[in-house]
């Protein structure tokens, strides 16, 4: 990332160029979409397949479930202070049909979705370190 001042949080996970995408695997045998991504084997209990390529995953998708998150994780996690209740959205990606979990930016509530409302993917602040650098995390957002 060009700006030294933000760094993702689950580092991996998603890229920055040239918009945000999820960074997940697709099995090279059955076809498969997993994320995060995989390296170890393949997940399908129908395939033994421990080959992948790495894939951006779709930007957009329909939301499956959602809920709030009203109580501040407990260590390890981290969380901004003060805490504030935050929405989570299930969402099932357009083309991969496979469904992520994520935070939903702030100023949307759980009160704000639907279940098959378009999201579209976005980042967040998450926290920002003792040395001053903003740790990214991937968000979804309502599509407009």
């Amino acid at each position: 990332m060009a700006d030294e001042a933000v760094s993702a949080a689950l580092p991996g996970w998603y890229t920055l160029e040239p918009e945000p995408h999820l960074l997940g695997s697709r099995c090279t045998a059955c076809g498969s979409y997993f994320f995060p991504r995989l390296s170890s084997f393949c997940r399908n209990p129908a395939c033994d397949s421990t080959s992948f390529a790495e894939v951006r995953l779709s930007r957009t998708g329909r939301v499956w479930s959602f809920t709030d998150a009203c109580y501040q994780p407990p260590p390890p996690y981290v969380s901004a202070e003060p805490f504030q209740p935050f929405a989570i959205a299930a969402v099932e990606l357009a083309d991969e049909g496979i469904i992520v979990l994520g935070k939903v930016v702030e100023g949307t509530l759980a009160a704000d979705l639907k279940v098959g409302m378009q999201m579209e993917l976005a980042t967040m602040t998450l926290f920002t370190d003792a040395d001053g650098v903003e740790r990214l995390v991937h968000a979804w957002r309502i599509a407009e």
